[in-house]
Order: C-alpha cells, then sequence, then structure tokens
C-alpha cells in the first residue's frame, strides 16, 4: 500500500442479514456491528488513517419496527456511556485521549437521554487528537445540503451574507461535515449511495462489497485501501 487515504467514509449495512444467517431476531445484528466498530478503531491506527465518518443512523431509519428503535437506542446509551464512564480507566486511557468523536445529523430527533450521551462524548473528546471519528446520526445527505441552504438564507436575510459571495468555500462551512473523503466503502452488498455525504463525497473513490458490516475484516479493509492505492485519481482532469 503506497497511498494510505486520510479519511474514510463507511457505510455500515448488513447488520440485519447477519443476524438473520444466525436465526437470530434482525436487530440483534446491531449488536455484533458495534463490536466490529470498536475493532476498526485499532485497526484505522495501527494502519494510520486519521478520520473516519461512519454512517451509523439515516433520517430514515427512524421508521424502523419500534421494538428494533427501542433496542437500537438502549444499545447507543450503552455504548456512548460506557466510553464516557471508563474514559479515564488507565487501560483505555491513552486509547481514547488519542480519539476526538464528533456527531453530525439532525441528533435533535434522538431520545434526550441519546442526546445527552452524544453531547457529553462530544465534548469530553473535543481536544483529542489525531485521531477523528464522525457518527453520521440522523444523517441524510440531502437533509444536510438543505439545513446548509437554510442557514445561508438566514445569514443573508440577516445582512450577514452577501449573495455575491456564497460559493463552493461557503457554502461548505454550513454542512455538518467540512472534511471530504477519499475512500468510501459499502457493507452489505447493496450497490447505492443511500443519500450518505453527497456533497463531500463528489470525488470520493467508492468500493462495494458484499460481506455484512459484522462479517467485515482487517484483511478486507487492507485490501480496499491497496485497490484505492492504484486508482489514478484525476477530479475530472
Amino acid at each position: 500500500m503506497n497511498k494510505i487515504p486520510k479519511h474514510i467514509g463507511i457505510i455500515l449495512d448488513g447488520n440485519r442479514r447477519f443476524a438473520r444467517k444466525l436465526m437470530l431476531k434482525p436487530w440483534k445484528g446491531h449488536e455484533w456491528g458495534y463490536k466490529k466498530i470498536e475493532q476498526l478503531f485499532d485497526w484505522c491506527k495501527e494502519i494510520g488513517i486519521p478520520e473516519l465518518t461512519l454512517y451509523t443512523f439515516s433520517v430514515q431509519n427512524f421508521n424502523r419496527p419500534k421494538n428494533e428503535f427501542d433496542y437500537l437506542m438502549n444499545l447507543f446509551n450503552e455504548a456512548f456511556g460506557k466510553l464516557i464512564r471508563e474514559k479515564d480507566l488507565p487501560e483505555n486511557k491513552q486509547k481514547l485521549d488519542q480519539i476526538q468523536i464528533q456527531f453530525i445529523g439532525r441528533t435533535w430527533m434522538f431520545p434526550q437521554e441519546v442526546q445527552e450521551n452524544m453531547r457529553k462524548l462530544s465534548e469530553l473528546t473535543k481536544n483529542n487528537g489525531p485521531y477523528t471519528v464522525n457518527f453520521a446520526m440522523a444523517y441524510g445527505g440531502r437533509e444536510e445540503v438543505l439545513d446548509a441552504v437554510k442557514k445561508i438564507a438566514d445569514s443573508v436575510k440577516k445582512g450577514k451574507l452577501d449573495i455575491d459571495s456564497i460559493n463552493e468555500e461557503s457554502f461548505s462551512k454550513k454542512l455538518y461535515l467540512q472534511s471530504e473523503p477519499e475512500l468510501i466503502i459499502r457493507t452489505g452488498g447493496d450497490h447505492r449511495t443511500s443519500n450518505f455525504l453527497i456533497w463531500q463525497s463528489h470525488y470520493s473513490e467508492w468500493f462495494f462489497l458484499e460481506k455484512t458490516w459484522p462479517e467485515f475484516e482487517k484483511e478486507d479493509l487492507l485490501q480496499v485501501i491497496n485497490e484505492f492505492s492504484t486508482r489514478e485519481r484525476r477530479f475530472g482532469k
């Protein structure tokens, strides 16, 4: 691998299908998916990938069946709460002090407890580095663009922004996420972008894998990065 991406986006797809293979309730697959994210952090640090953006929960996912939705909310609270509680334990301190955790999306849509845990975790890690993990929560690419347009319109209305000064740079600053992934991976076998980072991914290299997210392994990540390093990125030139 002679070209390591600085920023990777991943659509974590296939958790429910994985659970069905094991004859479990479909939503049980999310727990396996969560454990895989913990492993992913270690792989990226070892390889030297400084930023990850993970499509964790979309705006449309709020329409999931109530039992699955409630299970996911409990899982989010458990995962985020665990990180908050264990942040200063000796065995975790060095590891977690290197990671800044951010949440992008319409996070106000979540139950209050989930919102509070996200806020606490963001605040606790805001000065950490050199690694960054962005959790796309209550996220949608079109929704992100619409929210940015509203911010632009409000700035123009209040006289803080001149219409003639609106360009790609000024617009990007109103998005949830300003950085752009060089590489995006979708697991689960579907070949769709599913409303993920539609502005930021305009020149990203996409990889679609048949494996579900819980089946994803370090070797799969290395293989994708190896193929990425062979691609010529011309950016329209």
